[in-house]
């Protein structure tokens, strides 16, 4: 099962990682969210130890989606060091085309 994301652990979790983190921007309500969701959960399996993979709930968690610009989701942002290296749009991509871009950052 994928982390849950939020403004109390945000920094600790995500920005102070020394392992890539993929980071999904998604709310209860959206369809497309709701499809990708089981890939999350899936890849953050499949990954445990080499990169972290987890989500926020925009609806919970207003400051970080205004912070990162959210502007559609599902949104999926991929971090290194702190920083924004790559991001998705949207629900269609796989989980092995999302597992290629969390290993090219490790």
């Amino acid at each position: 099962m994928a982390t849950s994301f939020n403004d109390s652990n945000f920094q600790s979790e995500v920005i102070d990682s020394d392992v890539p983190v993929l980071v999904d921007f998604w709310a209860e309500w959206c369809g497309p969210c709701k499809m990708i969701g089981p890939i999350i959960d899936q890849l953050s399996e499949d990954l445990d130890g080499t990169a972290k993979v987890g989500k926020v709930n925009v609806d919970e968690s207003r400051d970080l989606a205004v912070k990162y610009n959210v502007r559609s989701i599902p949104l999926l942002l991929f971090f290194k060091n702190g920083e924004v290296k790559d991001q998705i749009v949207g629900a269609s991509v796989t989980k092995d085309q999302l597992k290629a871009k969390l290993e090219a950052l490790a």
